[in-house]
């Protein structure tokens, strides 16, 4: 009946590069043990899905269990899982993929309070892509229903997203309670150590959520002894079944939807679905604020959890997140990692998504020395985040002052008859040097912050204008390349160039635009 717990239904690619079956028990030993390079199966999207899976339910049983780490051996893993549902179902139905009887739990499928409830699951899902969160339905980027020869782990990381990452999906679809809206997203926001392998990320933040733990039990709404595994609870989709949050573990798993897997004559696996009248969590006077440790909340909104929009993980919006958000529990530095002092990385993920679509899966991974990791969520984030700000202000006038140029030289080298035309046509370049400037905006960030006050001004400056490879710098290149490649008539081209360049530099050197940065060269040109 494809028991996860002692069937070889998982694949990995160990770190030798050989791929072989193993149990979900045996998954977390070979992840305590960092002897795991990839999960073939596993897609992009589905990553925070199956790691957040993984942290949550090896948290949930170390606590019932009693342990104070994580075990490295695969039979004390399955000990420990077992054990959190054995008394109340001991033929381990809960981690069967498969059970016949709907009034039973099956892996992530609530189970009906009868059999006469079989009839409700009308419609069939042939293949674990079309089970999944994505929508694919108009066969653009992703097509529709490609995995016909799907092997059981594409259904397991397929149900894992779903239930846990899903939605509003339309009437009687709804989605989970980890987010927003029915229209948000649940992102990830978490440190991990700088080789970053799955492994290593897991069991950090096992061990994160074991140490801060208490704080999350007193911020959120939930409950220390509130339910755990909503997937063993009975649910037909009525509205007097939805659980109200204070009912709930702080690390609760999630499932949205009323989903079965089959097991066809071919040996082969298909899923049945239906709707319900109402979500299964009452979140929606909450909003999402369930105490995600992944999510960073608004401190000026209501406390609300982010969602992420298209455009992914700028390095404006990662700033922001940082020093002006309440930053997540795994975003924190642990004892260990501070006393470590080893380089960190901050990995941000999210799928975005649309009415009726999908607007794109965003990750990003940055490296972060000892001295910037040490005081996220800290009273030294402050000081972090206005060198930030000073930094995302003055690339802003570099942006407007190349705008103007830009604009000055497709108006023919009128500035002043520039129209929203030209204003769209400058708009791909100011993107340009947001690129440049994002490639290390992170590093070159932190070399300021740590060095020595006195000093942080000229290590900026000299991020600013450095010859070839400042800011500044940059902007000029890229009125250079806009100047031979935009439309302007030959007739005006070379008076309009003059203008643009003689514009920027001007603008550039005032004392509205940054003329700080060329005080010691005028003055030797002076002498």
């Amino acid at each position: 009946m494809y028991d996860i717990l002692t069937e070889k239904l998982l694949t990995i690619t160990a770190v030798d590069g050989n791929a072989k079956s193993v149990t979900l028990p045996q998954v977390y030993a070979s992840l305590m043990a960092d002897r795991v390079e990839a999960f073939p199966a596993l897609r992009p999207h589905q990553r925070h899905a199956w790691h957040a899976f993984l942290v949550q339910l090896g948290v949930i049983a170390i606590q019932s269990a009693g342990f104070t780490e994580p075990p490295t051996d695969a039979n004390r893993w399955r000990d420990i899982i077992r054990a959190h549902t054995k008394d109340e179902f001991p033929d381990d139905e809960p981690w069967h993929l498969v059970v016949e009887d709907i009034a039973k739990p099956a892996f992530m499928q609530p189970p009906a309070t009868s059999k006469e409830r079989d009839k409700d699951y009308k419609n069939s899902i042939r293949t674990p892509d079309e089970l999944d969160m994505l929508v694919t339905s108009k066969n653009h980027d992703l097509k529709a229903e490609r995995a016909t020869q799907a092997s059981v782990d594409d259904w397991i990381f397929a149900l894992i997203t779903l239930q846990t990452m899903e939605g509003f999906g339309g009437a009687g679809n709804y989605g989970i309670s980890r987010m927003n809206g029915g229209l948000g997203n649940r992102p990830a926001f978490t440190l991990a150590p700088f080789n970053n392998t799955p492994g290593a990320h897991v069991r950090r933040d096992i061990l994160a959520l074991l140490e801060c733990l208490p704080d999350i039990i007193c911020e959120s709404p939930t409950s220390e002894s509130g339910y755990a595994l909503l997937w063993t609870l009975p649910w037909d989709g009525t509205k007097n079944e939805s659980l109200s949050v204070d009912r709930l573990h702080p690390l609760f798993v999630e499932v949205c939807r009323r989903i079965r897997l089959c097991s066809t004559a071919s040996d082969s696996l298909l899923a049945v679905r239906t709707t319900s009248k109402a979500a299964r969590i009452q979140g929606k006077e909450l909003k999402g604020r369930t105490g995600d440790p992944w999510t960073p909340f608004n401190r000026s909104r209501e406390g609300l959890p982010l969602t992420l929009s298209s455009g992914g993980f700028t390095y404006k919006r990662i700033t922001e997140y940082l020093t002006e958000w309440k930053i997540p529990h795994l975003l924190v530095a642990t004892e260990s990692e501070r006393r470590s002092r080893k380089t960190m990385k901050l990995v941000a993920k999210a799928t975005v998504r649309g009415q009726g679509k999908t607007e794109g899966h965003y990750e990003r991974e940055i490296p972060f020395r000892p001295r910037a990791y040490e005081v996220f969520g800290r009273s030294g984030a402050t000081e972090l985040g206005d060198i930030s700000r000073k930094r995302i202000e003055e690339i802003g006038k570099v942006q407007r002052i190349l705008s103007h140029a830009i604009q000055a030289f497709t108006a023919r080298g009128e500035a002043d008859n520039a129209s929203p035309e030209h204003r769209a046509l400058a708009r791909q370049w100011l993107n340009r040097l947001d690129e440049v400037v994002d490639a290390t905006f992170f590093e070159d960030l932190q070399d300021e912050f740590e060095a020595n006050p006195v000093e942080r001004e000229s290590i900026r400056n000299r991020w600013l204008l450095n010859g070839n490879d400042g800011v500044v710098d940059h902007a000029r290149h890229l009125l250079q390349q806009a100047t031979d490649s935009l439309p302007c008539p030959a007739i005006f081209r070379y008076k309009a160039r003059v203008r643009a360049e003689g514009l920027f530099e001007g603008r550039i050197r005032s004392g509205n635009g940054l003329g700080f940065l060329f005080q010691d060269s005028e003055r030797e040109n002076q002498a």
